[in-house]
């Protein structure tokens, strides 16, 4: 495959993501119900606090503590927490009780905000819970609230895995010879190269 193949499908593919997001500014709303969750603490909090003094807010829809993958994106997040919240409040939110959450968050130096989920609809009504025979399995991913006249929107979502465009590490190993070649994220690193 020549190197011209490839610069024309990486124009393609940006052209599809400026689509993309075009006709996600042109959906519908979805209207959302004020959900109380639990902060990190245990302490209800309303969705509508989240927004803090602005109109839009950003929740990422994490898998909980089980999940070494959603911990891998959730590690991501430590490095653009300051530049996203610039722009708008977001939050990521978890299944796990507000205990295990605060607890696996402090082994992991995440210092941003975070909800639990637990017990709750509300993973389950904008489609990142599934429900079979009793069991509740969640998935990955982000949506996007907005609020007018008083009421709360999902403007819009996406999902999470590897290859997505919200962690960079798999494009990284994408550009190897052998790709993934069987890594998995992990709960712990050791640095190969400590050079400083």
């Amino acid at each position: 495959m020549s190197l011209e193949k490839i610069q024309h499908l990486e124009a393609q593919i940006q052209e599809l993501r400026k689509e993309i997001t075009s006709l996600r500014k042109e959906a519908p709303l979805q209207e959302v119900k004020d959900y109380t969750l639990r902060n990190s603490q245990g302490i209800p909090v309303l969705l509508s606090t989240l927004f803090n003094d602005k109109d839009e807010l950003i929740v990422i829809h994490n898998m909980g503590k089980g999940c070494r993958y959603c911990t891998m994106w959730a590690d991501g997040f430590r490095g653009i927490q300051e530049i996203l919240s610039d722009r708008v409040p977001w939050v990521l939110s978890s299944p796990d009780e507000p205990e295990v959450l605060n607890e696996f968050s402090s082994s992991r130096g995440w210092n941003f905000n975070m909800v639990s989920i637990a017990g709750t609809d509300f993973a389950y009504d904008l489609g990142f819970e599934k429900r079979e025979e009793g069991k509740r399995s969640y998935l990955p991913g982000v949506s996007a609230f907005v609020k007018k006249d008083g009421k709360i929107f999902r403007a819009s979502y996406d999902s999470f895995g590897p290859g997505d465009l919200y962690n960079p590490v798999w494009h990284f190993i994408d550009l190897l010879p052998k790709g993934v070649d069987g890594w998995v994220p992990k709960y712990e690193y050791q640095l190969s190269n400590p050079s400083h």
